[in-house]
């Protein structure tokens, strides 16, 4: 091992930087499909089943995704209107 190597570092091969690039691209697509294109149509679902037994404004009801440790939990948050 020379000095210059301790400087700037071994060179590494171009099938390792392949390797690598190729591992962060598949992490990178795991991470995309995390699920999150149905929420929207399931907020619509929840507008619709509510709206059948209470008056809403479908803007009262929001629908999330959060990861907690390895779980990633669905929250719902509805506004109900205030019953006279």
């Amino acid at each position: 091992m020379s000095w210059l190597s301790l400087i700037f570092g071994e060179k590494k091969s171009t099938a390792s930087v392949a390797k690598e690039r190729l591992q962060l691209i598949i992490a990178h697509e795991r991470v995309g499909l995390s699920g999150r294109d149905f929420l929207p149509d399931l907020q619509k679902d929840l507008v619709a089943v509510i709206s059948k037994y209470v008056k809403i404004d479908p803007d009262d009801i929001k629908v999330g995704l959060e990861k907690q440790g390895n779980y990633e939990v669905i929250e719902v948050n509805i506004v109900l209107p205030e019953m006279r």
